[in-house]
């Protein structure tokens, strides 16, 4: 089946989750497939999130699925969604998509997070002696433009592939910080209202008012994640959803598992208390001006 491209782009937020059952080489061909699919329908962009030592999110190698998500698609635009940069130094970054963007030239996106993708003990290990690179963020973007750019090639300190190269770098965020932080550098924003839609308007609102166009953007861009679920019924996309609420059950309780397979009933499953903090999660008015 194919489809036009929208006027409103869509995209793909891939986590690599694995699956109650599945191994870990099914997890990586499973999101490949969906990748080949989601470009025959005509969707925009596939990135993928960074996350570690968490049992069911198998993406923790980020630009590592990137290549192998570009390599096996032809037209569709891959990236991170995001890198999480406090976790790396920017010369790797910039080493590592500058690789990605000279075997696939104009199709790599370049998405940054502040935060740390996992737990505070696990991001200690992952930053060892840069124990202050988050609140370096701004300018370790800096730094990231700078190794992309034309004129460091003059720097006694290169990032060699990755000069010279056009890779649009984006800002991710949850709260109004990030969105302050892509305005003020003039950088797509990409909002992560799949779990914080309540900061959603105030953050795009304060975006728009602080952007300043920069030689990358003339204007703000902004690009909402939300979760959708997809069935050809209502009662089938219901079902689908307690894979969600079990997943969800896990952040609740700190229980972290396999993403489960759906349930006819949620209820000899979930506590009241986690049944109303799912809920609020999962139906947040996000969409609601």
């Amino acid at each position: 089946m194919n489809m036009k491209t929208p006027a409103i782009p869509f995209s793909v937020l891939e986590l690599a989750t694995v699956t109650e059952g599945a191994t870990l080489k099914e997890t990586f061909t499973k999101i490949l497939e969906l990748a080949q699919h989601a470009e025959k329908l005509g969707y925009n962009r596939y990135w993928l999130s960074e996350h570690h030592n968490m049992i069911s999110v198998a993406s923790s190698a980020t630009s590592i699925l990137i290549g192998y998500i570009a390599g096996g698609t032809s037209t569709m635009r891959v990236g991170s969604g995001g890198i999480m940069l406090p976790n790396h130094s920017p010369l790797a970054v910039a080493e590592q998509f500058g690789t990605l963007e000279s075997i696939y030239p104009g199709r790599i996106d370049l998405g940054l997070g502040r935060a740390p993708g996992t737990d505070q003990l696990t991001a200690m290990e992952l930053r060892g002696s840069r124990s202050a690179s988050a609140e370096n963020f701004p300018q370790n973007i800096l730094k990231l433009q700078t190794y992309f750019s034309k004129e460091n090639s003059n720097s006694k300190v290169r990032a060699i592939p990755g000069e010279g190269q056009n890779i649009p770098i984006w800002i991710l965020g949850s709260s109004t910080d990030s969105a302050q932080l892509a305005g003020f550098l003039g950088l797509p924003y990409a909002f992560a209202s799949h779990f914080a839609p309540a900061q959603f308007y105030s953050a795009i609102n304060l975006y728009r008012q602080t952007f300043r166009p920069s030689a990358v953007l003339d204007q703000p861009y902004i690009m909402p994640c939300v979760n959708v679920i997809a069935a050809d019924t209502d009662e089938e996309a219901n079902r689908l959803s307690t894979s969600l609420y079990q997943m969800f059950i896990g952040i609740i309780t700190g229980k972290r598992t396999l993403l489960q397979p759906p349930v006819v009933n949620m209820q000899d499953l979930w506590t009241e208390y986690e049944e109303e903090a799912a809920n609020w999660i999962l139906k947040q008015e996000v969409l609601k001006p």
